[in-house]
């Protein structure tokens, strides 16, 4: 019989350890799958980078026509939505050199209203084609212009009646006639009524309008600085008779003319500055001013104030130029105080409806 050989001890381990190693190895594989797999699950679905959307603008095209032909007379185009008609003006400018901005009137119908500068281009759109009726407006000039020019006329005329130019009156007859007081108060009411809106112009007005035809101003320097003249010859003359009161007359007349121009600027400041915030939403209620309190009667009390200094300096001064001056300023007054008003009810109905415009009761 032969016995069977057993493997020698070296042979032995030999044969375990080859394969215990290729054990130990498909065992290490599977642990480095499971835990790659884990990694996967834990990391969630693989996601491709997002596509970046470019956001679309819309444009728009303006068209202008003549107001008078319909005919076109250019396109603007590439108008962003937040544009106003204030850069549809400066693009139409370059087109049409001719026509400054400000001299560009666009309306949405041809017996439409002028459109106002702040209103934007998108709120006109019904389509991507905007069309607009141009109105040449003529030569302007801007409001502070406008009032600088048309107040600083009656100052300096004033003075050049009040010193008595040899080319105006007789050298002779000035020397002699002396000056009643009553000139001298008339000189400085007049100054200081002038310088006021002078100052006011400059410093307390916020006009909201940019620009008013050039023929406007033609005609309230016309205005203003006529009767100025008619005025200033009349009480500057050496022949000039005092009021036929005297010092009472011509004291409560300055007194009065005194506080109608003292509550004229504290209603212009209140009307530029309604309240702290700068807004406008409210109308303006009286303060602990006194001169203020005319708003509890009336929605327009600058108009009344203007119209009291007049008055007052025709009572003081006691001349016909003067009254007829205060009689054209009241009609004028009362017209715009009206219009206003108007404006005034549909904005602040509650505040506004038991007051009347300018003179309590009357108008």
């Amino acid at each position: 019989m032969h016995r069977r050989q057993k493997p020698s001890a070296p042979e032995h381990k030999r044969d375990l350890a080859a394969h215990g190693g290729a054990l130990s190895m498909s065992h290490n594989d599977t642990r480095s799958f499971f835990n790659f797999s884990q990694l996967v699950l834990a990391a969630g679905h693989l996601r491709s980078p997002p596509v970046l959307k470019h956001s679309k603008v819309t444009y728009f095209e303006v068209e202008i026509l003549d107001v008078q032909s319909k005919k076109q007379i250019c396109i603007v185009d590439k108008v962003p939505p937040s544009s106003t008609l204030l850069d549809v003006k400066h693009k139409f400018h370059k087109a049409c050199p001719q026509w400054y901005p400000s001299r560009v009137g666009l309306q949405l119908e041809r017996n439409g209203p002028y459109l106002k500068d702040s209103i934007n281009i998108q709120s006109l759109a019904v389509s991507s084609i905007i069309t607009l009726y141009f109105t040449d407006l003529g030569q302007q000039v801007g409001w502070t212009t406008f009032f600088l020019t048309e107040y600083t006329g009656p100052l300096l005329i004033y003075l050049l009646f009040y010193i008595r130019l040899s080319t105006i009156y007789d050298q002779v007859e000035s020397t002699k006639n002396f000056r009643h007081p009553v000139v001298h108060l008339a000189c400085f009411c007049h100054c200081l009524h002038y310088i006021r809106h002078l100052l006011e112009t400059l410093f307390v007005h916020k006009f909201s309008g940019g620009h008013t035809p050039l023929k406007n101003m033609i005609k309230g320097c016309a205005f203003y600085w006529g009767f100025t003249s008619w005025i200033a010859y009349y009480i500057n003359h050496p022949r000039y008779t005092p009021p036929s009161f005297g010092h009472r007359q011509v004291s409560f007349a300055a007194l009065a003319f005194l506080m109608c121009e003292a509550g004229n600027h504290f209603i212009n400041v209140a009307l530029a500055h309604q309240n702290h915030s700068g807004s406008k939403a409210c109308f303006p209620s009286p303060t602990y001013n006194p001169f203020t309190w005319l708003f509890l009667l009336v929605s327009c009390p600058n108009y009344t104030y203007e119209v009291g200094s007049w008055i007052s300096f025709a009572v003081m001064t006691q001349t016909l130029p003067v009254g007829i001056f205060a009689f054209l300023m009241i009609i004028q007054m009362s017209l715009w105080a009206q219009k206003k008003h108007k404006l005034y009810l549909k904005r602040f109905y509650p505040e506004v409806r038991r007051k009347a415009a300018m003179i309590p009761i009357i108008f």
